[in-house]
């Protein structure tokens, strides 16, 4: 049987905190992708390699099978819905926070109140969605792609729920953290499939993935 693996990794700070837990393992990604056009990298593990995807497409690549398991972070798996996936180790890498931001000049506290409605920019649409509902706030939710912080500058939303790690982003652009929704961390995802048919070659990586992570505690 075939047991070559296929990991799939995003670009930045998630495949850049992912190699060392790849060492743990014994393996090494021959390949720098910020310096490679390729999409596919060899590892020194000739029945191991990595694609390169967007971080949001990761749980999609390990739920069809196109690859064996991936690296994902929590806010992508909420939005995703984690269909099909086994998710056996909180990896503890890629942490920051999701939270919503306003204009500095925003009265949140009043706005925000049973029954309020609010425009809310985001790309995090379930995670706005269920948090505001929570609160008994109807949202207008304005999906967005690119930067959020734009969104209460220019009069296209009230509020931004994203992603915060220093905060600096929020600082520069005279927006301000006002809720604090949850702490997000990366997450190994596995293939349900791949794991009974490809056991031998992937348990070991899963436990050096876990043993490592609990390292980053």
């Amino acid at each position: 049987m075939n047991q070559m693996l296929t990991l799939a990794l995003s670009k930045g700070r998630i495949f850049d905190e992912t190699l060392p837990l790849l060492e743990a393992a014994g393996i090494h990604v021959t390949e720098d992708p910020e310096k490679s056009r390729k999409l596919i990298l060899p590892t020194s593990d000739p029945q191991l390699r990595v694609v390169i995807v967007r971080a949001s497409d990761v749980p999609t690549y390990v739920q069809y099978g196109a690859a064996d398991f991936g690296v994902a972070g929590k806010d992508v798996l909420l939005e995703h819905g984690g269909e099909g996936l086994y998710q056996p180790v909180d990896l503890q890498i890629a942490k920051c926070r999701m939270s919503v931001a306003v204009h500095s000049g925003f009265d949140y506290a009043s706005a925000v109140h049973q029954g309020a409605r609010l425009r809310v920019a985001t790309k995090y649409v379930q995670v706005a969605r269920e948090h505001f509902a929570a609160k008994g706030v109807h949202v207008d939710l304005i999906k967005l792609y690119g930067s959020m912080e734009l969104g209460p500058l220019v009069g296209l939303s009230d509020a931004i729920v994203d992603l915060v790690s220093t905060g600096s982003t929020l600082r520069a652009n005279n927006l301000v953290e006002v809720e604090h929704i949850m702490e997000i961390s990366s997450r190994l995802v596995v293939n349900q499939a791949a794991l009974k048919l490809k056991r031998e070659k992937l348990q070991p990586i899963i436990d050096a993935f876990a043993k490592a992570s609990l390292r980053e505690k």
